[in-house]
Protein backbone atom coordinates (compact mmCIF):
# COMPACT_ATOMS: atom_id res chain seq x y z
CA UNK A 1 0.00 0.00 0.00
CA UNK A 2 1.03 3.80 -0.16
CA UNK A 3 2.55 5.65 2.74
CA UNK A 4 -0.23 7.98 3.99
CA UNK A 5 2.47 10.37 4.11
CA UNK A 6 2.76 10.40 0.18
CA UNK A 7 -0.41 9.88 -0.67
CA UNK A 8 -1.71 13.05 1.25
CA UNK A 9 1.52 14.69 -0.36
CA UNK A 10 -0.17 14.53 -3.66
CA UNK A 11 -3.35 15.87 -5.34
CA UNK A 12 -4.18 13.85 -7.78
CA UNK A 13 -7.00 12.04 -9.56
CA UNK A 14 -7.39 9.67 -12.58
CA UNK A 15 -9.50 8.93 -15.07
CA UNK A 16 -9.94 5.36 -16.11
CA UNK A 17 -11.72 5.25 -19.75
CA UNK A 18 -13.93 2.39 -19.95
CA UNK A 19 -16.35 3.75 -22.66
CA UNK A 20 -15.99 1.25 -25.55
CA UNK A 21 -17.39 -1.58 -27.30
CA UNK A 22 -14.75 -3.89 -27.36
CA UNK A 23 -16.11 -4.71 -30.84
CA UNK A 24 -12.88 -6.25 -32.09
CA UNK A 25 -13.10 -8.76 -28.64
CA UNK A 26 -16.82 -9.36 -28.76
CA UNK A 27 -17.98 -7.32 -26.12
CA UNK A 28 -16.97 -4.16 -23.28
CA UNK A 29 -13.15 -4.74 -22.33
CA UNK A 30 -14.61 -3.85 -18.78
CA UNK A 31 -15.82 -7.46 -18.43
CA UNK A 32 -12.89 -9.26 -19.16
CA UNK A 33 -11.75 -11.06 -16.51
CA UNK A 34 -7.59 -10.62 -15.46
CA UNK A 35 -6.69 -13.11 -12.27
CA UNK A 36 -10.01 -13.13 -10.84
CA UNK A 37 -11.20 -9.37 -11.27
CA UNK A 38 -12.66 -7.77 -13.78
CA UNK A 39 -10.31 -5.45 -15.50
CA UNK A 40 -12.29 -2.45 -14.48
CA UNK A 41 -11.56 -3.53 -10.70
CA UNK A 42 -8.29 -4.14 -11.58
CA UNK A 43 -7.60 -0.84 -12.89
CA UNK A 44 -9.48 0.95 -10.34
CA UNK A 45 -7.67 -1.07 -7.27
CA UNK A 46 -4.22 -0.40 -9.28
CA UNK A 47 -4.93 3.39 -8.91
CA UNK A 48 -6.08 3.69 -6.01
CA UNK A 49 -2.38 1.94 -4.82
CA UNK A 50 -0.99 4.72 -6.34
CA UNK A 51 -2.63 7.56 -4.16
CA UNK A 52 -4.58 8.79 -6.86
CA UNK A 53 -8.02 10.45 -5.23
CA UNK A 54 -10.64 10.80 -6.86
CA UNK A 55 -10.58 7.80 -9.27
CA UNK A 56 -13.00 8.81 -11.79
CA UNK A 57 -14.57 5.73 -14.06
CA UNK A 58 -15.98 6.65 -17.64
CA UNK A 59 -18.05 4.03 -18.62
CA UNK A 60 -20.63 3.69 -21.57
CA UNK A 61 -21.20 0.52 -23.87
CA UNK A 62 -22.78 -2.42 -21.33
CA UNK A 63 -22.62 0.43 -18.54
CA UNK A 64 -25.64 -1.29 -16.67
CA UNK A 65 -24.10 -4.63 -16.67
CA UNK A 66 -20.64 -2.80 -15.66
CA UNK A 67 -21.97 -1.07 -12.50
CA UNK A 68 -23.78 -4.35 -11.55
CA UNK A 69 -20.86 -6.71 -11.70
CA UNK A 70 -17.80 -4.35 -10.59
CA UNK A 71 -16.74 -3.81 -7.25
CA UNK A 72 -16.12 -0.09 -8.12
CA UNK A 73 -16.41 0.71 -4.57
CA UNK A 74 -14.37 3.93 -3.86
CA UNK A 75 -14.34 5.20 -7.47
CA UNK A 76 -16.60 8.05 -8.67
CA UNK A 77 -18.48 5.99 -11.98
CA UNK A 78 -19.35 8.39 -14.92
CA UNK A 79 -21.39 7.12 -17.92
CA UNK A 80 -20.94 8.70 -21.24
CA UNK A 81 -23.96 8.31 -23.06
CA UNK A 82 -22.34 9.66 -26.23
CA UNK A 83 -19.23 6.90 -25.88
CA UNK A 84 -20.46 5.72 -29.66
CA UNK A 85 -18.92 9.29 -30.93
CA UNK A 86 -15.78 8.03 -29.88
CA UNK A 87 -12.96 8.14 -27.08
CA UNK A 88 -12.92 12.09 -27.43
CA UNK A 89 -16.21 12.06 -25.61
CA UNK A 90 -14.95 10.06 -22.78
CA UNK A 91 -12.24 11.72 -21.59
CA UNK A 92 -14.19 15.09 -21.65
CA UNK A 93 -16.58 13.63 -19.48
CA UNK A 94 -13.52 12.14 -17.29
CA UNK A 95 -11.99 15.40 -16.98
CA UNK A 96 -15.18 17.59 -16.20
CA UNK A 97 -15.78 14.88 -13.42
CA UNK A 98 -12.08 15.31 -11.56
CA UNK A 99 -12.15 19.07 -12.79
CA UNK A 100 -14.89 19.01 -9.43
CA UNK A 101 -12.41 17.81 -6.98
CA UNK A 102 -9.70 20.66 -7.88
CA UNK A 103 -6.87 18.21 -8.42
CA UNK A 104 -3.40 19.21 -9.24
CA UNK A 105 -3.08 16.82 -11.87
CA UNK A 106 -5.26 14.16 -13.15
CA UNK A 107 -3.97 10.59 -14.56
CA UNK A 108 -5.31 9.30 -18.00
CA UNK A 109 -5.45 5.15 -18.17
CA UNK A 110 -7.51 3.18 -20.27
CA UNK A 111 -9.13 0.24 -18.83
CA UNK A 112 -7.63 -2.41 -21.57
CA UNK A 113 -3.76 -2.11 -20.36
CA UNK A 114 -3.54 -4.57 -16.90
CA UNK A 115 0.43 -4.32 -17.53
CA UNK A 116 0.21 -1.02 -16.15
CA UNK A 117 1.20 -1.18 -12.09
CA UNK A 118 0.83 0.63 -9.35
CA UNK A 119 4.76 1.69 -9.58
CA UNK A 120 4.19 3.16 -13.34
CA UNK A 121 1.36 5.85 -12.01
CA UNK A 122 3.85 6.85 -9.37
CA UNK A 123 6.87 7.15 -11.81
CA UNK A 124 5.01 9.89 -14.06
CA UNK A 125 3.08 11.15 -11.09
CA UNK A 126 6.16 12.16 -8.94
CA UNK A 127 5.40 16.03 -9.28
CA UNK A 128 2.23 16.61 -10.30
CA UNK A 129 1.85 19.86 -10.59
CA UNK A 130 -0.96 21.99 -12.57
CA UNK A 131 1.36 22.61 -15.38
CA UNK A 132 2.53 18.77 -15.95
CA UNK A 133 3.11 16.98 -19.05
CA UNK A 134 4.34 13.48 -18.45
CA UNK A 135 4.00 10.16 -20.03
CA UNK A 136 5.35 6.73 -19.55
CA UNK A 137 7.39 5.58 -22.02
CA UNK A 138 8.52 1.50 -23.36
CA UNK A 139 11.48 0.74 -25.83
CA UNK A 140 11.27 4.72 -26.16
CA UNK A 141 7.93 5.00 -26.94
CA UNK A 142 5.21 7.09 -25.18
CA UNK A 143 2.25 5.34 -24.10
CA UNK A 144 0.24 5.05 -20.81
CA UNK A 145 -0.09 6.12 -17.95
CA UNK A 146 -0.15 9.75 -18.55
CA UNK A 147 -0.04 12.89 -16.12
CA UNK A 148 -2.12 15.91 -17.40
CA UNK A 149 -1.92 18.75 -15.03
CA UNK A 150 -4.95 20.68 -14.43
CA UNK A 151 -4.01 23.78 -16.58
CA UNK A 152 -3.99 21.61 -19.62
CA UNK A 153 -7.45 20.37 -19.05
CA UNK A 154 -9.47 22.84 -20.86
CA UNK A 155 -7.26 22.21 -23.83
CA UNK A 156 -7.03 18.45 -23.97
CA UNK A 157 -10.55 18.58 -24.09
CA UNK A 158 -10.95 21.01 -26.73
CA UNK A 159 -8.78 19.20 -28.75
CA UNK A 160 -10.58 15.30 -27.80
CA UNK A 161 -13.06 14.99 -30.13
CA UNK A 162 -14.21 11.56 -32.61
CA UNK A 163 -11.81 8.69 -32.00
CA UNK A 164 -8.91 11.01 -30.64
CA UNK A 165 -8.03 11.64 -27.15
CA UNK A 166 -5.01 13.21 -25.84
CA UNK A 167 -2.25 12.77 -28.30
CA UNK A 168 -3.12 15.96 -30.48
CA UNK A 169 -2.47 18.07 -27.64
CA UNK A 170 1.14 16.55 -26.64
CA UNK A 171 2.38 16.51 -30.00
CA UNK A 172 1.30 20.27 -30.03
CA UNK A 173 3.46 20.68 -26.93
CA UNK A 174 5.92 18.74 -27.36
CA UNK A 175 8.68 20.39 -25.87
CA UNK A 176 6.78 20.47 -22.81
CA UNK A 177 6.46 16.80 -22.42
CA UNK A 178 8.52 14.88 -19.70
CA UNK A 179 9.29 10.99 -20.61
CA UNK A 180 9.72 8.48 -17.98
CA UNK A 181 10.59 5.12 -18.80
CA UNK A 182 8.85 2.84 -17.47
CA UNK A 183 9.90 -0.39 -19.11
CA UNK A 184 11.24 -2.52 -15.71
CA UNK A 185 8.20 -1.49 -13.72
CA UNK A 186 5.23 -2.43 -16.23
CA UNK A 187 4.15 -3.33 -19.69
CA UNK A 188 2.59 -1.28 -22.40
CA UNK A 189 0.30 -4.14 -24.12
CA UNK A 190 -2.97 -3.14 -24.81
CA UNK A 191 -5.52 -6.07 -25.42
CA UNK A 192 -8.04 -5.33 -28.73
CA UNK A 193 -7.89 -8.74 -30.12
CA UNK A 194 -8.70 -12.16 -28.98
CA UNK A 195 -4.84 -12.83 -29.23
CA UNK A 196 -3.89 -9.84 -27.54
CA UNK A 197 -5.86 -11.01 -24.14
CA UNK A 198 -4.08 -14.40 -24.82
CA UNK A 199 -0.58 -12.57 -24.95
CA UNK A 200 -1.28 -11.01 -21.67
CA UNK A 201 -3.55 -13.65 -19.46
CA UNK A 202 -6.95 -12.84 -20.37
CA UNK A 203 -9.20 -16.03 -21.07
CA UNK A 204 -11.63 -14.66 -23.36
CA UNK A 205 -15.29 -16.57 -23.54
CA UNK A 206 -16.33 -17.60 -26.95
CA UNK A 207 -17.92 -14.93 -28.45
CA UNK A 208 -16.55 -12.41 -26.46
CA UNK A 209 -17.29 -10.82 -23.23
CA UNK A 210 -21.09 -11.72 -21.43
CA UNK A 211 -23.09 -8.74 -22.58
CA UNK A 212 -26.67 -9.30 -21.35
Amino acid sequence: MVPPAWRCALSIAAVVLAAGSGRRIGGPKALLRYYGALLVEHTVRMLGEAGCDPVVVVLGAGAEQVTSEADLSGATVVVNKAWGTGLGSSLRAGLQAVEQAAPEAAVLMPVDMPGVTAEAVRRVAELPHPDALVCATYEGRRSYPMLIGRSHFTGVATLATADVGVRPYLVARAGQVAEIACDSVAGPDDVDTPADAERVGIDVPAGGPAVT
